[in-house]
């Protein structure tokens, strides 16, 4: 969060609001500070009432300094304090109750204050007009106090005391969640932290809110705002991801991959998509998943070998099988995959090109991994992971299959869309297009690049010999465990991976799981850096190598618990 100061503003709103403490005051204040050239929003009240309860007047002014209506707001009451807590309560507003003119100085150097509260009973009106000139008159000084108040913004929102006050059970779990997840090295590779405006904007007034249908074509009425929301939603994924069209409705990537189905295939059609036992998703026509069900499916996999893509191979397969659809990308392939010669491939035999790449989207956005838009006829993408926006899905296609894609996502698959969700994702889409966002793919790279060469070092096989995203895939058969043994092992130790299947575990042996996955996007949006990569591989190696070791176990949750306290510091904070 920006912090911008509002003095020298050259139109300046002030909200103002009291209780019965400071009507009077007020009613002298609103024509003096109009004399000034500011405009006043009056939040009331509006009668001498000594019945009034303070926070009805606090809190439209707090929002409407949220909300931007107004630039600051000036708040009055008999001590100030209740006014200055209601205020504060709001992220955005830095609320100041002041005293003397000193205060008013000092809130406006060091907390950029942008709303003033009085105390009636403790200032006489020549103190009060005192500190009101004071205030305004003295500029936000910037420099060190930026970063602190970056820092407040950030970590101020804790919507789960909702929660608590409603439901003391429910909350009790959430928060002891939470404390859980604050002392946990999280290196799945399928999750991220997403930001607080994107928790904001799910938790916001849209998840009341029915809209099916697309926009401009709603099955209920008053969808104006919804059809704005879903609308600018759509523009920034076709900007972020030079697309020609995109559906952003999907509830996840699952669906938004059946929604292409459902559109581009007929029972029946034969398909190519990667193995989900050597890399791919579950949702590309694997025999567990509905996909794998209407369609005559054939597999490609990695050498096994070289344990990359063989696109002869695939070439030849596709010659072979004539498919309709050749689906690209999984969920533990770390290596660039070439985009352009699968669209060739698939021209060869007139097939539609369909990538999934949920995992990399964010590397995408920001320009570090191929994109596959270009080539593929549609591409489907997860809006968490890499891309650290909330759990949804997104359908990025040629303008020539938008309706057919419109309609399996809805009425054929999904009912109301949920628009919470949509703006979030607007939010995430608005944040991967800014300059912060491509340093910080950089840096999901780095680290993972940096983990897998300490985890080589150590003498441990990466599969594919390295990596081109955010994720390894670590052989861990030398350590005498299988995969899902060394995942159990590390939870213990408050270290999560996943339990990964690889080019030599047996195809018709689902329990048959020699690797683990490994992904960078959480400790990267924590801030952790190429440096502390081998701190990391040094836990992960110790609790593998001594799985049953409760003494070590604790010894390593200790030491993470004090490292993530250390770096506390973080990029975009999780509440």
């Amino acid at each position: 969060m920006q912090i911008q100061d509002w003095q020298g503003h050259p139109h300046l709103k002030l909200a103002i609001g009291t209780d019965h403490g400071g009507y009077e005051l007020k009613c002298k204040l609103i024509p003096y500070l109009q004399n000034k050239g500011i405009e006043v929003i009056d939040c009331g009240p509006f009668e001498f009432d000594p019945k009034d309860d303070y926070p009805c007047f606090a809190h439209p002014v707090a929002q409407s300094v949220v909300m931007h209506k107004a630039d600051i707001g000036l708040l009055i009451c008999r001590s100030g304090v209740g006014m200055g807590v209601a205020a504060n309560r709001y992220p955005g507003v830095r609320a100041v109750v002041a005293y003397t003119t000193a205060v008013a100085k000092a809130s406006r150097c060091h907390n950029c204050s942008n709303v003033l509260v009085l105390p009636a009973d403790y200032a006489d009106e020549a103190l009060q007009m005192a500190i009101i000139d004071t205030w305004f008159s003295t500029p936000f000084e910037g420099s060190r106090h930026v970063k602190r108040l970056t820092q407040i913004e950030n970590g101020s929102w804790y919507p789960v005391s909702q929660v608590e006050l409603a439901d003391p059970e429910l909350g009790a779990l959430i928060a002891e969640g939470f404390a859980k997840n604050q002392e946990t090295l999280d290196l799945v590779a399928s999750e991220n932290r997403a930001s607080n405006a994107v928790k904001a904007a799910l938790g916001s007034y849209l998840t009341d809110k029915y809209a099916e249908g697309n926009v401009k074509d709603r099955h209920y009425p008053d969808c104006d705002c919804v059809d704005a929301i879903e609308q600018l939603c759509i523009q920034r994924a076709c900007d972020l991801f030079h697309a020609e069209a995109a559906n952003v409705q999907p509830y996840s990537g699952s669906l938004a991959n059946l929604a292409v189905y459902t559109a581009l295939l007929q029972p029946g059609d034969p398909v190519l998509a990667l193995n989900p036992s050597r890399g791919g998703h579950s949702t590309h026509f694997s025999k567990n998943h509905i996909s794998g069900l209407p369609y005559k499916v054939s597999f490609y996999e990695p050498n096994s070998e070289t344990e990359l893509l063989d696109y002869n191979i695939i070439e030849k397969m596709v010659l072979a099988s004539h498919p309709k659809l050749i689906l690209a990308g999984g969920s533990a392939y770390p290596r660039e995959i070439d985009f352009a010669k699968l669209r060739k491939i698939a021209d060869r035999v007139g097939a539609k090109l369909m990538v999934d790449m949920a995992h990399v989207a964010g590397l995408v956005a920001a320009g570090l991994y191929p994109s596959p838009v270009p080539y593929a006829d549609v591409v489907t993408s997860t809006t968490h992971k890499t891309l650290r926006g909330p759990r949804g899905g997104l359908i990025l296609c040629k303008k020539e299959y938008i309706n057919a894609i419109n309609y399996a996502v809805f009425p054929m698959i999904q009912g109301g869309p949920l628009v919470h969700v949509i703006a979030a994702k607007a939010v995430a889409l608005k944040e991967a297009s800014t300059p912060e966002f491509a340093t910080y793919a950089q840096s999901v790279i780095a680290n993972a690049r940096a983990l897998a060469d300490a985890f080589k070092t150590a003498g441990l096989r990466i599969v594919t010999d390295g990596t081109d995203c955010h994720m390894i895939i670590l052989d861990v058969r030398p350590l005498n465990l299988t995969g899902t043994e060394c995942a159990d092992a590390l939870e213990k130790a408050n270290i999560n991976v996943n339990p990964m299947r690889i080019s030599c575990d047996d195809l018709f042996n689902e329990k048959a799981v020699s690797g683990i996955r490994i992904g960078t996007p959480v400790i990267t949006t924590l801030g952790m850096c190429p440096e502390d990569m081998p701190r990391i591989a040094q836990w992960v190696l110790a609790v593998a190598q001594h799985p049953h070791d409760e003494a070590l176990c604790n010894t390593v949750r200790t030491e993470i618990s004090n490292f993530l306290k250390a770096i506390k510091k973080t990029l975009i904070p999780s509440t």
